[in-house]
């Protein structure tokens, strides 16, 4: 109830009014012309057409061009209108300018880092392929000698995001997909605070649409009010021609560019298991401490800059931000860290890439973590591939969906996996929000990036790539603790209407 009321006070009720009218208005328009039938039809089917060689020519999966296609065509009008809200992703001029100014201003702020590709490449070629690629695409360095902790929870990693947040000295960077006020935001608020009174320097991100029901309009505001600079990724604008599919997903944490955060987790009562609606939240994250905090701090850094806008024209000095080399002396652990970005508007699915990089190196397991499964071709070919090939590929999904038509669709990818020798698990006690890899015992990846497709394709995501780390094997621990949890799945013919209907969600399962 407390939801419910929640939700009819918010500006999201307001903002999908005013969708459903426009569409309501497309829709009607549409109905009315079809008295011109003959003229009706030449228009829309030119409309449509004109559509698919625009999505044709875009850098998309082919599975998300053909669920507009299919759109389009049934709904010619109405489908273009749909497309407009919920499917593109195409820069303006302006905007264009403004990412190239990111991708410069990060490669420049890492190019003189250690970057330990060639000793990871004399000693471990596999490895380092995907390295290469993450590095060439993301810029970020692998670097050695970091400290890695793994966290198999959101109450598990609360006391020490705090215990960092206490140690600041000149800044500390929050970007969250979701802040939400209550007993996890207030904490972390009240040393923010703290730390603004002592000259820290601390800002914040937040996406727009992922804090529709957690904070109010100006919240934004009423942190600057406290001295706390904020900026809001990408306000919703409730108009046919919005660009508005691209959100901030990210989850990042840097603290004087020696300590980072990265994971599921968000900042809001449900990722402590305080207001869970979906039974027991499972999640996960990983602190880094050393020379790899400071590719997050960048990613911060670069999307503050895109946010305040004109970056462009104004020389970015991030070597201010650096810290000192005596700051990262004594922090050690083995292995080789890399952590990594992914941007929806250069046309390379970099989380996707990492993740069937991953598969395609396991020669024993591959056992992953995620809320959704909702993936492209080459996604599930990766999977069953490694499966007959002999490796043990494992995913653990909810038990209690957060979304329940989501669920369905996830549900209808099992069949085909199952019926390859994909095992599938599904968590009881509630919900998974985890999305982590772990492979071999000498690979993990813990990161923002779901398996469907907004994640792969429209959300700034971030991650990090960890080979041989000290928290590996916490990973892999993590997995086998959650197992102990789950039901595993045996394949299934789901009944006829059943049927029918996920195959519908299968058509569309791109547009979720």
């Amino acid at each position: 109830m407390r939801t419910v009321k929640k939700a009819l006070k918010s500006r999201a009720l307001l903002i999908w009014l005013l969708i459903a009218i426009q569409l309501s208005i497309v829709f009607y328009i549409s109905i009315h012309l079809t008295r011109y039938y003959y003229v009706y039809s030449y228009v829309t089917f030119v409309l449509a057409f004109v559509f698919v060689l625009y999505l044709m020519k875009a850098s998309r999966s082919m599975s998300y061009k053909m669920a507009w296609i299919v759109v389009s065509f049934t709904f010619p009008v109405f489908g273009i209108a749909l497309y407009l809200i919920f499917g593109g992703n195409r820069l303006t001029k302006r905007g264009r300018k403004k990412m190239e100014f990111m991708n410069a201003a990060y490669q420049d702020a890492v190019k003189d880092e250690d970057d330990a590709t060639d000793e990871l490449e004399a000693e471990f070629p596999d490895a380092a392929r995907q390295v290469k690629y993450i590095r060439r695409t993301t810029m970020t360095p692998p670097v050695k000698n970091n400290e890695t902790r793994y966290f198999r929870s959101g109450e598990e990693m609360f006391p020490v995001i705090l215990e960092e947040l206490r140690k600041a000295e000149k800044y500390i960077f929050l970007e969250y997909f979701i802040i939400g006020e209550g007993k996890m935001w207030d904490a972390v608020h009240e040393i923010l605070l703290e730390k603004v009174k002592k000259g820290v320097d601390v800002r914040v991100i937040y996406d727009d649409i992922g804090c529709w029901l957690s904070l109010d309009r100006h919240f934004d505001r009423k942190l600057r009010a406290e001295g706390i600079d904020c900026r809001i990724f990408q306000r919703f604008v409730p108009v046919l021609n919005a660009r508005q599919n691209n959100r901030d997903h990210r989850k990042i944490l840097a603290v004087d560019g020696v300590t980072a955060f990265t994971g599921g987790i968000n900042i809001a009562d449900e990722y402590i298991n305080e207001d869970s609606h979906v039974g027991y939240w499972k999640d996960n994250g990983v602190m880094m401490r050393g020379e790899s905090a400071w590719s997050f701090t960048v990613m911060f850094l670069t999307m503050w800059d895109y946010l305040c806008g004109k970056a462009e024209d104004r020389a970015i000095r991030y070597e201010a931000y650096k810290p000192p080399r005596a700051a990262l002396e004594g922090i050690s652990g083995g292995g080789y860290v890399q952590p990594y970005t992914d941007s929806p508007l250069d046309g390379e699915p970099v989380g996707e890439n990492v993740y069937l990089g991953l598969i395609a190196n396991a020669k024993k397991y591959v056992w992953i973590n995620t809320p959704y499964l909702i993936i492209d071709e080459r996604m599930e070919q990766a999977l069953i591939q490694a499966a007959r090939c002999g490796v043990d590929v494992r995913i653990v999904t909810p038990g209690i969906p957060d979304k329940r038509l989501i669920f369905e669709t996830t549900q209808s990818y099992y069949p085909n996996l199952l019926a390859h020798g994909v095992r599938i698990y599904e968590f009881t006690p509630g919900f998974v929000h985890a999305k982590s890899f772990v492979c071999d015992d000498d690979y993990a990846v813990v990161g923002s990036v779901n398996l469907d497709y907004r994640s792969l394709y429209l959300h700034f995501e971030c991650g990090v790539w960890m080979y041989k780390t000290d928290c590996v094997a916490d990973v892999k621990a993590d997995f086998e603790e959650t197992l102990g949890s789950c039901r595993e799945l045996e394949p299934k013919k789901p009944g006829f209407l059943r049927m029918l209907f996920r195959s519908a969600l299968d058509l569309i399962a791109p547009l979720l």
